[in-house]
């Protein structure tokens, strides 16, 4: 009986690890995946009837070449001279096809003094920030569960931060000088949220009622907010 009880505990935690599996993304079943817009230029592999993987189809494997996983020019310092004082160089799918499926991406952040990449999220990937140049104020905040619970440090060159997936969280350049930080993230797309953005400069606009209510505040003030423009630094 003791064996039985033993198999069946078993058989659930390995069905429980498969359901936590396939809730994810899966695994490549092929060397790569190299993304196209659309399955009328994928050289007829897969004809009218292409699948989607992961939003994008695959490139006949026979014309892929090395151009597909290469990306050239992150040494170049990005123009800082907007109303955030930092410039989010992302390299995602869309930059290099070859990440397609691959889980990965990557970012150069390029801040002015008391430049700031504003609070967001990234829906759908973690985030590891290394410091090359500068000193960053950085920090994220945990969901309601947790208690909204602050968590921030001051990074110098060379340091690493991590930002759990889906987590609030900013980056702001405290020294006099500019400063560069790469960031590696978890998904071939990780998707952005910069919330000012989203919550006051959404179009539509949200229904000033709902904002004030939200943020305990005046109609007048969420009024003002939405007439802004919001900046997007990426």
């Amino acid at each position: 009986m003791k064996g039985v009880h033993f198999l069946i505990s078993t058989l659930a935690i390995l069905a429980s690890a498969t359901f936590l599996v396939s809730a994810s993304d899966p695994s490549p079943l092929q060397d790569f995946c190299v993304a196209l817009n659309d399955n009328k230029s994928a050289g007829g592999y897969f004809g009218a009837n292409a699948v989607f993987v992961n939003g994008k189809f695959c490139k006949d494997p026979k014309l892929v070449n090395a151009n597909d996983f290469f990306f050239s020019g992150l040494q170049n310092p990005r123009n800082t001279q907007n109303p955030l004082g930092s410039n989010v160089t992302t390299v995602n799918v869309d930059q290099i096809a070859g990440l397609n499926t691959l889980g990965i991406s990557l970012t150069r952040i390029d801040f002015a003094p008391n430049g700031l990449n504003p609070p967001h999220t990234h829906p759908r990937a973690s985030e590891f920030l290394v410091v090359l140049e500068g000193t960053l104020y950085v920090g994220f905040v945990t969901s309601n569960g947790d208690g909204n619970r602050l968590f921030t440090k001051v990074l110098n060159k060379g340091d690493v931060f991590v930002f759990p997936i889906g987590l609030i969280h900013f980056q702001f350049n405290v020294g006099h000088v500019n400063a560069v930080a790469f960031a590696g993230l978890s998904s071939q797309n990780p998707g952005v949220i910069t919330i000012a953005n989203a919550v006051f400069g959404s179009k539509p606009p949200i229904n000033p009622d709902v904002l004030a209510k939200a943020f305990q505040v005046d109609d007048n003030v969420v009024d003002y907010l939405q007439k802004q423009f919001w900046y997007d630094n990426n």
